[in-house]
């Protein structure tokens, strides 16, 4: 399965978790839109936040983290090509409060409670943005947020972790047993506890 139809299903699939810009990033790289060529790129001590906070969300365990399925270069990849100004804009404000914050020099505990303050702090945000429908090409209605700064920071970080990851090869290999169709409709009602999940 290529990328590009992993992305579509993982868009029917969680469309309803995905913020619109998201959505709309991902028809951009399906070739659906267009956006303007970007000059947006982060700092190597960015690129260094970006991926301790994407092994935080995914982490390394028995199957393999955010950084061993390239969901650093990944996110990086989605703002510069699909993502709007005020997205990217967020998305650098959000690397340099870490930055000045000193995540980094903290331990691994002390990451994960400044990101669940930056959890619960964007919750507030997102509870603040008001939405408006917008039209898009033949009468599709979708929403998009309002607002100068875009979605926060902690929210694109997220959605952008778990698409790159569940879009990789080694991230669907870890998390679903592949199973191609056309097959046999077949019943599953008795799943072992530690089974996963079929992806079709």
């Amino acid at each position: 399965m290529k990328r590009r139809d992993a992305i579509s299903q993982i868009a029917l699939l969680l469309g309803g978790a995905f913020t619109a810009p998201t959505l709309m990033a991902m028809d951009v790289r399906n070739g659906n839109s267009s956006i303007a060529a970007s000059d947006f790129s982060l700092s190597d001590a960015q690129r260094k936040i970006v991926s301790a906070v994407a092994e935080h969300i995914i982490p390394r365990t028995s199957t393999p983290g955010a950084i061993d399925t390239g969901v650093p270069s990944f996110i990086e990849m989605m703002l510069q090509d699909c993502y709007k100004k005020p997205e990217q804009y967020s998305f650098l404000k959000g690397t340099n409060d870490l930055l000045k914050a000193d995540f980094l020099g903290q331990t691994a505990a002390g990451q994960v409670a400044m990101l669940k303050l930056l959890e619960l702090n964007t919750k507030d945000l997102m509870k603040n943005f008001s939405q408006k429908k917008i039209k898009v090409g033949d009468n599709i209605d979708k929403d998009t947020l309002e607002g100068a700064n875009g979605v926060p920071f902690w929210r694109l970080m997220k959605e952008l972790t778990l698409l790159g990851y569940y879009t990789s090869e080694k991230g669907a290999q870890a998390s679903f047993v592949y199973e191609p169709t056309p097959g046999k409709y077949e019943l599953i009602t008795d799943m072992k506890p530690t089974q996963k999940s079929f992806m079709y």
